[in-house]
């Protein structure tokens, strides 16, 4: 069964960093897709973050340029997401998703709390 599987999340103090990981089960190579990251507030909209291509092109959302960098390891099939300078804004489920030209998979989410 494919699956993604997020991790890294948990509790920091604003200003402090994180680095979530998504990792691919199954057949899924990040290589070929185009593999995003969301993250979704209690009573928000899911938001797109950052994403990275297939052949390595990046984007993020304005409130995280600079801050945030979403990178990939080929060799383990890994996609990461470092997070620095975090704010309380920034509090949220993070998901990740992997879209190729016909499927698309989301993993289970991984919450991050930015708090004192």
């Amino acid at each position: 069964q494919v699956q993604l599987v997020e991790s890294g999340g948990g509790l920091v103090q604003p200003g402090g960093s994180l680095r979530l990981s998504c990792a691919a089960s199954g057949s899924i190579f990040f290589v070929i897709a185009n593999t995003h990251w969301y993250r979704q507030a209690p009573g928000q909209q899911r938001e797109l973050v950052a994403t990275i291509t297939g052949i390595g092109s990046t984007n993020y959302t304005d409130s995280v340029k600079g801050r945030f960098t979403v990178s990939r390891d080929d060799a383990k099939n890994i996609v990461y997401l470092q997070m620095n300078s975090l704010k309380p804004e920034d509090t949220a489920v993070y998901y990740c998703n992997a879209v190729f030209p016909a499927l698309s998979y989301w993993g289970q989410g991984t919450q991050v709390t930015v708090s004192s």
